[in-house]
């Protein structure tokens, strides 16, 4: 299965009855496993959960640590990019260089890198002294 595939496949499992706006995700680790999440909303809209934050837990609960690809999907006009502390988690399992794919449910996609959505990321370099 490709993370495409995953990421639409898992879409429709998101809980988003508040919003209507289902997201799904898919990651592959560095040992080529695909992983998957999709968006969990909450009527207390701050317990929500991001997709591809339950992406990245399914692979941490698998015993896995290193993300090499991503792909996110969306219903909407463009591609969504992931929101702030998305790619702050996407930052401490992946590489600056590490793909990720945007994509909207009509195979409209936009592909950058993690790098070029959180520059400046705050890493374990900022905590050396500690």
């Amino acid at each position: 299965m490709s993370l495409k595939d995953a990421a639409l496949a898992v879409r429709e499992n998101a809980h988003a009855p508040y919003s209507n706006f289902k997201v799904g995700a898919a990651i592959r680790s560095s040992s080529g496993v695909i992983y998957f999440g999709c968006n969990v909303e909450n009527i207390a809209y701050p317990e929500g959960t991001c997709a591809e934050a339950g992406a990245i837990a399914a692979m941490v609960a698998a015993g896995e640590k290193e993300l090499t690809e991503v792909y996110v999907v969306a219903s909407s006009p463009q591609p969504v990019p992931p929101c702030g502390g998305c790619r702050q988690k996407l930052a401490e399992f992946g590489n600056g260089d590490v793909v990720v794919t945007m994509a909207t449910v009509d195979g409209l996609e936009t592909k950058t890198t993690i790098a070029d959505l959180l520059p400046g990321a705050f890493d374990a370099s900022h905590m050396e002294d500690v």
